[in-house]
């Protein structure tokens, strides 16, 4: 079995540089990364005394959020659309 091509890209998140490496795109990566720098300097304007690794974790809790509100509005959807094609 063919192993996936590993993508390593170096990002800058909240003003740290990391080495991502994974099997999807740089630009990919990229974005991930972007919206996670986004996200922690959002909540840092809101709470300015955070420490990093406080405002990394409300930065985790804040995405998994939108992550879990995404994926129940998917599902409805995805339900919504079985039962019209059972109709």
């Amino acid at each position: 079995m063919a192993e996936q091509q590993k993508t390593r890209v170096t990002v800058d998140i909240y003003g740290q540089q990391y080495t991502i490496v994974g099997t999807e795109s740089s630009s990919h990566i990229r974005l991930v990364a972007s919206i996670v720098d986004d996200k922690m300097r959002e909540i840092s304007e809101k709470n300015p005394t955070l420490d990093i690794s406080k405002l990394a974790v409300l930065t985790a809790v804040n995405v998994v959020h939108d992550y879990i509100k995404l994926k129940e509005e998917y599902d409805r959807l995805l339900q919504k659309l079985h039962k019209e094609k059972d109709e």
